[in-house]
């Protein structure tokens, strides 16, 4: 997770234009192209959650992860996944310290709904300080229907009801990022209450930068020689698609290896493990990783 500002910072402050979200994005070492910074910028202003949408590795957690960093909040994740459910998004009850406290009490009166039986998750995290954190429903498209309709009424009017507590209603509007690599189709519903944004692999001048920014010692040639040959890999018909993330660790790999004494292009092929994943795909793409790599540093 991104190291957060000392402060919390307005979000209106931050967003006063999205060539100023671009800036303060970069500062976050997170480059974004104009489109989404403007998706960024109308989410803030509009006071609407922001969906974005891709394949994966192509940024869309990193993208949330610095958005937090440049408002100086901490982010809450909600990782969504086939069978999640209400208690792990919203809150649940502490039984066995409400026992214990019971046992403890006696003859006397305890509360045992008191706040700290209360085990606050992100949704419920968030409420209670929406001024200080941001809220990361990530790949929700995992997650089943009837999830989706709980999150959709909790982003209806941002308040939580809890039988024995009553009403919990956020102080400030919630800064929200929905992420989704599209396994599924999203209600549409959902669709309209946020501010969507398509997010691609970035073109080999952009990701070469990124890799230039996120990499150790890397040098420009080798990030461009990388940006050439995963935009390559990408276009053949692979199960797992490297991302963003995998051609970083790649220039990294490629580069201590040569640094060790494996020379061009052998280092590329040697670190290949760390780029594809997937022992079908490395199959498939060894007979012409050698011609891929010669052509990207050529």
């Amino acid at each position: 997770m991104p190291k957060r500002s000392a402060r919390t910072t307005s979000a209106e402050t931050v967003a006063i234009s999205p060539e100023a979200v671009a800036s303060r994005l970069a500062a976050s070492r997170y480059l974004a192209d104009e489109s989404l910074a403007t998706a960024i910028f109308l989410a803030i202003r509009l006071g609407k959650p922001l969906l974005l949408e891709g394949a994966p590795g192509v940024g869309k957690t990193e993208a949330a992860k610095a958005i937090a960093e440049l408002l100086g909040r901490d982010l809450v994740r909600l990782q969504c996944y086939e069978g999640i459910d209400a208690a792990h998004a919203l809150y649940e009850w502490n039984y066995q310290r409400q026992l214990l406290a019971i046992r403890h009490a006696g003859e006397h009166e305890v509360d045992i709904y008191d706040d700290r039986f209360l085990i606050a998750r992100p949704l419920l995290q968030v409420l209670k300080a929406p001024e200080k954190r941001v809220l990361l429903v990530d790949e929700i498209d995992r997650s089943d229907h009837e999830f989706e309709a709980l999150l959709l009424e909790f982003l209806s009017d941002f308040q939580i009801s809890i039988p024995e507590r009553g009403t919990i209603r956020a102080t400030a509007q919630p800064i929200v990022i929905l992420t989704s690599n599209r396994t599924r189709e999203l209600a549409e519903a959902l669709r309209r209450r946020c501010v969507y944004h398509w997010i691609t692999y970035p073109d080999a001048e952009r990701e070469a930068a990124i890799i230039m920014l996120r990499a150790g010692d890397v040098a420009k040639a080798t990030a461009r020689a990388v940006a050439t040959a995963v935009r390559d890999i990408r276009a053949r018909p692979l199960a797992k698609p490297p991302g963003i993330a995998e051609a970083v660790e790649w220039a990294n790999a490629a580069t201590i290896l040569e640094k060790g004494g494996s020379p061009w292009p052998e280092a590329f092929r040697r670190a290949i493990g760390v780029l594809i994943k997937d022992e079908e795909d490395l199959s498939y793409i060894a007979p012409e990783l050698g011609r891929i790599v010669e052509e990207a540093l050529a």
